[in-house]
């Protein structure tokens, strides 16, 4: 019985930490940027105006850059973790692995979105409007339709398996991938600004996603 138990015990330890632990950061300081970046201009703001909004607000500009590469931190760890966890659950289609492959490059979308948001912040007062437009254009690209159709694979990912060997809740299973069909259109926002909307639903619809994922997902596949 003691080495039945040590086993169980040894599996779970090798299934990494919680999914929950690793949502709840990642959602906190999604928020965070969120709640920042609301009174820091708009795609359609001038140059000029962004300028201003950027050095009046250089403290919250840099903090909210912050929020977002540290966002990125636990979503790398939750993908690798959640396809361990599929591996274990005995998914051995590709799910599993584009799961990984759409988090692990969601991830790198949101660090670099923030980097880029971190130097424009850090050198508004000394460089050219223009500059600072070009540097918040690709911050706002690498953060918005840059990031949505990857996060999308990482919610496909799950969402199918989950779907197939019922692991996740059919309603729960399907509506991760209707919110990861939307975010995958999201890219299409690169040639209108029509389709911003598809965004803010790809990611924050899938953060809410996300977390739900994260306590529904069982760590073992009852034995039939």
């Amino acid at each position: 019985m003691n080495d039945i138990q040590s086993e169980t015990t040894r599996r779970r330890l090798q299934g990494g930490p919680p999914l929950l632990a690793l949502a709840l950061p990642y959602a906190a300081l999604t928020l965070v940027g969120l709640a920042l970046g609301i009174g820091l201009g708009r795609p359609d703001d001038t140059p000029a105006e962004l300028a201003q909004v950027l050095i009046e607000n250089q403290t919250a500009a840099t903090v909210l850059a912050a929020a977002v590469v540290g966002a990125s931190v636990p979503l790398a760890i939750w993908s690798a973790t959640a396809y361990r966890r599929l591996r274990r659950l005995g998914v051995t289609a590709p799910g599993s692995a584009i799961a990984f492959a759409g988090g692990v490059l969601a991830s790198a979308s949101l660090a670099f979105s923030g980097l880029v948001s971190w130097t424009a912040a850090t050198t508004a007062p000394v460089v050219t409007p223009e500059i600072l437009r070009a540097l918040s254009t690709l911050a706002f690209a690498a953060g918005g339709p840059g990031f949505t159709p990857f996060f999308a694979l990482l919610m496909a990912g799950v969402a199918v398996p989950g779907l197939i060997l019922g692991v996740l809740p059919r309603a729960w299973a399907w509506a991760g991938l209707v919110i990861a069909a939307l975010g995958m259109l999201g890219v299409l926002s690169l040639l209108t600004p029509v389709l911003y909307p598809l965004l803010p639903v790809g990611r924050f619809g899938g953060l809410i996603w996300l977390v739900g994922t994260s306590v529904l997902l069982p760590i073992d596949r009852p034995r039939r």
